[in-house]
């Protein structure tokens, strides 16, 4: 069921800057009220939010709650503050995440400096913050989804009207860089996550999917030297928008059916423009996951999928890094407390 965003809310869990803000942007151009949740706001979020906080303005609103995801009361929270200034929730997109970061990195044990898990917490914040943060929202939004409520004389999907959780996967979820075993296991398990609660749209209404984008020009790679030193575009790295994702987001929530990479492409070269006959419509639909790389979309296959290729999807100096990972390894100190 595609969704008119005019007078919708939406909430975006990490939209203080990146892909969830470009998408909270186009929401609110769209006329849906946002609600931005996130442990603080660039100044560029900042902007967006001081634009679109007027109440007696007609136009969409954008409010800021500082969220946690770790925390699940503050998840709660979320929901409880969009009720109480807009009315209600159509669309939520868990989309905070973390990427291998040194604070909590399987490459840097829990208790060992730059790690900020703690050895006897029995617990990763990475994976808290990918896995945990949107299955736990997942559950509190299809509870609100399916409260039965005074104004509604059913529970049926019609009397609710369509309702959406888009989640930000990875092309991780299908290759497995050394670099990021943390970040790979959270985007696989994302995924599959999905792609279980796909039968949601047909039975309930509710509409569950995905973007797996490639390498995202945002602040996750750009103010992080550790990762933005595996990108060589003197070797063909290139970047991908976080307003191309954003754009494909939106079209998961306003369209029925969605122009993507057909099956021709593979026999073609992958690192050139698509022609349009190798291009296909498929319908949208609960457990979809559509892979965002440079200037392409495409359907990712539960099964036979020929995995990420071409542009947007490589990081030429990875090499290097897993290197100097294999060194400390084999220097015998890892993981050992000093």
């Amino acid at each position: 069921m595609a969704l008119s965003l005019g007078g919708k809310t939406a909430i975006v869990t990490g939209a203080g800057s990146g892909i969830n803000l470009a998408f909270a942007r186009l929401l609110l151009e769209r006329g849906c009220n946002v609600l931005i949740a996130d442990l603080a706001l660039r100044p560029e979020a900042d902007d967006v939010v001081a634009c679109h906080s007027d109440k007696s303005h007609p136009a969409a609103r954008a409010i800021f709650q500082q969220t946690d995801v770790r925390e699940w009361s503050q998840l709660e929270r979320m929901f409880g503050t969009a009720i109480e200034e807009f009315g209600g929730v159509d669309v939520v997109c868990p989309g905070a995440g973390v990427y291998e970061p040194p604070f909590s990195s399987f490459w840097h044990p829990p208790g060992i400096d730059p790690s900020l898990d703690s050895a006897t917490s029995s617990r990763y914040a990475i994976l808290d913050i990918n896995l945990t943060h949107p299955i736990r929202t997942t559950q509190l939004a299809m509870a609100y989804f399916l409260a039965r409520t005074p104004s509604s004389p059913s529970n049926s999907s019609a009397a609710r009207g369509p309702k959406h959780i888009i989640h930000i996967s990875s092309i991780a979820a299908q290759v497995t860089p050394f670099l990021a075993p943390l970040y790979n296991t959270t985007k696989h398990g994302l995924s599959g996550f999905v792609r279980s609660l796909a039968p949601l749209d047909r039975e309930l209404g509710i509409r569950v999917t995905a973007v797996a984008p490639g390498v995202i020009d945002t602040p996750l790679w750009r103010d992080n030297p550790e990762k933005l030193r595996l990108v060589n575009e003197s070797k063909g790295d290139e970047w991908v928008s976080a307003e191309f994702v954003a754009k494909t987001m939106v079209r998961l929530l306003e369209e029925e059916e969605v122009e993507v990479e057909g099956p021709e492409a593979d026999a073609t070269d992958l690192l050139s423009d698509i022609r349009k006959d190798d291009r296909k419509t498929i319908r949208v639909e609960g457990g979809l996951i559509l892979e965002v790389s440079k200037d392409r979309v495409r359907k990712v296959e539960q099964f036979g999928d020929r995995g990420p290729k071409g542009k947007g999807n490589t990081v030429g100096n990875a090499r290097l890094a897993e290197e100097e990972i294999l060194q400390k390894l084999g220097a015998g100190e890892w993981g050992r407390s000093t």
